[in-house]
C-alpha cells in the first residue's frame, strides 16, 4: 500500500462486512475492503453453523416450510420486546428473504437447512422444528482464486495447531463464497493486515477513513460512503470495564483483531451507541490453557454455585443461561469457577457436545484440576470446596426429577431447545454412577453486541437521532438489533449480512 486511494464504497471488516462490499459491487460501485488482520472472516469464520435466522426465505419455501413472516415478526417483537425501535426489528425480520433471493440469483451462493430450535420457545409465534435456520453449503477453498486460503479459523487451527481443512464450512462457508464471487471482479480491492483508526469528516459528512498498515498510516477516500463493521470491542479490557461488560478479553471468543477502534472512530465523529455493556454470552468450559471457551448442547450433568447448589436450567439456550450465570455472579452466590457436575456413565469428559474448541488430552485438565473426581458425592464436594451435604442434598433432588421427568426448579426439559441435542429426550439425566466428576467451567461470550445506534438502512446516528451522512454500520459495531436477547441461532450473523447488504443498497441509490 502506498499513497492515498479513492473508491466509492469503502468497507471495514471482513466477516458480515463482505455482503455489502459484494452488494456495493454488484451494483456497479468500487469498493475497498480493508481487515485488521491477515485473515478474513472475523468471529463469522469461528462458527461451527455459520447460520442465519431469516424467515420465509426461498430456501424454507421451496422445502414447503408452513411458516409465515409475521408469526416470525410477532416472536421477535414479544423476545426482544421495546428495547430497540419497532421498525430496525422489522426491516430485520422481513428482509432475509429478500437478501437470500438476491444472493442465490448468483451462481457462487448455494444453501441449505439446518433446524436450530428458537431459542424462546414458549413466546407467541415461536418456531420449535428449527425451521427458520439456513446455512451455506460448503465450499472448497481452492476455487476463492486471489483469496485462496485467507479464510480464517477454524478454531482449532487457530487455538490448538490443528491443520485447516481444504473444505470450508460453517461461518468459512458464506465467507469463502463472497470472497469467491469477489475474486475475479477489479472493482474490488482488499488490504489485510490494515486496520480503520481514524473517519475523515468534512462539512459534517464522513469523506473517507485513516487505516493503517504495517505502522504506516494513509488515507482513503469513499464517494458514497464508509461501511464500519469490525466486530466489537470484546478484545479490549479497558473499555470492557469502561462500559461495564462482564468477562474478560482472555475468554471471548471473538477474532483477535476486535478491539472497538471503529467504535472509537465513530464517537469521536458524532456517533450515538446504545447497549454497550452487552455481548452473546454463554457458559465456558475452562481448557488447560486456562481460557473459558463457549460451549453448548449440554447432554447432562448440573451446574452448581458456591453454596453446592444448582442455580439455572443447565440446558437452556447458552446466551439465556449465560445471563443466569452473570446474574448469580452478581448477587454474590456464584464465583468463577463453577462447576458442572456429572458422574461416569459416558466416561470421563463432561457431557458437551459442542466445545467449539476441542477437549484438549485428560491428563492436561487433571493435571490443573479442571477436572477432578471422587468415588462418592461427599468426596466430590471437598474437591470443589462445597458443603457435602449441600451437595448430597442437590444431587439427590436432581436425582428425584429425573425419575419423575419433571425439574421443579428450574423447568430444565420444558422447552424445545432443553431437548435439542438428546434426540428431545429428557435432559434431566441422573447422577448416580461412580466415580462422580466435577469439570471447572467460567464465562465466555461470542463478541460484544454494543455499537454504534443506526436506522434501518444502516445509516449511523448522532446523538440527536439524525444520520451522519456517509457513515454505516452493521454486525457487532451496530447496536444489535435484538437488544439484550439472542432469539434465535442465526440472528448475530443474519443481522450483520442483512445491514451491510442494506447499507450498500443504499449507497448506490437503490
Amino acid at each position: 500500500m502506498s499513497g492515498d486511494e479513492t473508491v466509492d464504497v469503502l468497507v471495514a471488516g471482513s466477516a458480515g462486512a463482505l455482503a455489502g462490499a459484494y452488494t456495493a459491487a454488484r451494483e456497479g460501485l468500487s469498493v475497498t475492503i480493508v481487515e485488521a488482520t491477515d485473515r478474513f472472516g472475523g468471529t463469522f469464520a469461528y462458527s461451527g453453523g455459520g447460520g442465519m435466522w431469516y424467515p420465509g426465505n426461498p430456501v424454507l419455501v421451496r422445502a414447503g416450510v408452513d411458516d409465515t413472516v409475521d408469526d416470525a415478526l410477532r416472536y421477535y417483537r414479544a423476545v426482544v420486546g421495546d428495547r430497540t425501535p419497532a421498525e430496525l426489528q422489522e426491516t430485520y425480520v422481513r428482509g432475509g428473504a429478500a437478501l437470500i433471493d438476491y444472493l442465490e440469483r448468483d451462481e457462487h451462493f448455494a444453501f441449505k437447512i439446518l433446524p436450530w430450535p428458537d431459542y424462546y420457545s414458549s413466546a407467541p409465534g415461536a418456531r420449535t422444528d428449527g425451521m427458520r435456520h439456513i446455512v451455506s453449503k460448503a465450499v472448497p477453498d481452492e476455487r476463492l482464486g486471489r483469496f485462496a486460503g485467507l479464510v480464517r479459523g477454524p478454531l482449532d487451527h487457530e487455538r490448538l495447531g490443528a491443520p485447516a481443512p481444504d473444505l470450508l464450512t460453517g461461518g468459512r462457508a458464506l465467507v469463502g463464497r463472497f470472497l469467491w464471487a469477489m475474486a475475479d471482479e477489479p472493482a474490488v480491492t482488499a488490504h489485510l493486515n490494515t486496520a480503520l483508526v481514524d473517519l475523515v469528516v468534512e462539512d459534517g459528512r464522513v469523506t473517507g477513513a485513516v487505516v493503517e498498515h504495517d505502522g504506516a498510516r494513509r488515507t482513503i477516500r469513499a464517494r458514497r460512503g464508509v461501511l464500519l463493521a469490525t466486530g466489537g470491542f470484546e478484545h479490549n479490557d479497558a473499555m470492557r470495564t469502561e462500559y461495564g461488560v462482564p468477562g474478560a478479553a482472555r475468554d471471548t471468543m471473538g477474532a483477535p483483531a476486535n478491539d472497538g477502534r471503529a467504535h472509537r472512530a465513530a464517537i469521536a465523529a458524532g456517533a450515538a451507541v446504545d447497549l454497550m455493556d452487552q455481548a452473546w454470552w454463554s457458559p465456558g468450559l475452562i481448557h488447560p490453557d486456562g481460557r473459558a471457551a463457549f460451549a453448548l448442547c449440554f447432554t447432562g450433568g448440573i451446574f452448581v454455585d458456591r453454596d453446592g447448589r444448582r442455580f439455572a436450567n443447565e440446558s437452556a439456550a447458552y446466551d439465556r443461561l449465560g445471563r443466569e450465570i452473570l446474574a448469580a455472579m452478581a448477587a454474590g452466590t456464584v464465583t468463577l469457577p463453577y462447576w458442572m457436575v456429572y458422574d461416569s456413565r459416558s466416561g470421563e469428559q463432561p457431557p458437551v457436545m459442542a466445545t467449539n474448541v476441542s477437549f484438549s488430552p485428560t491428563e492436561q485438565y487433571r493435571a490443573r484440576r479442571l477436572w477432578v473426581q471422587a468415588d462418592t458425592v461427599a468426596g466430590l464436594a471437598d474437591e470443589i470446596g462445597v458443603a457435602p451435604a449441600a451437595l448430597e442434598n442437590t444431587v439427590r433432588r436432581f436425582n428425584d426429577f429425573a425419575a419423575r421427568g419433571v425439574d421443579d426448579d428450574f423447568g430444565r426439559g420444558a422447552e424445545a431447545f432443553d431437548r435439542a441435542f438428546t434426540g428431545d429426550a429428557s435432559p434431566l439425566v441422573p447422577i448416580d454412577t461412580p466415580p462422580y466428576r466435577a469439570a471447572a467451567f467460567g464465562v465466555s461470550d461470542l463478541g460484544t453486541k454494543g455499537g454504534l445506534r443506526t436506522d434501518r438502512d444502516a445509516r449511523v446516528l448522532d446523538t440527536s437521532g439524525r444520520p451522519i451522512p456517509g457513515l454505516y454500520a452493521a454486525g457487532n459495531t451496530m447496536a444489535a438489533v435484538s437488544g439484550e436477547t439472542y432469539p434465535g441461532g442465526g440472528n448475530p450473523i443474519g443481522a450483520s449480512l442483512l445491514f451491510s447488504h442494506r447499507a450498500a443498497r443504499h449507497m448506490a441509490g437503490i
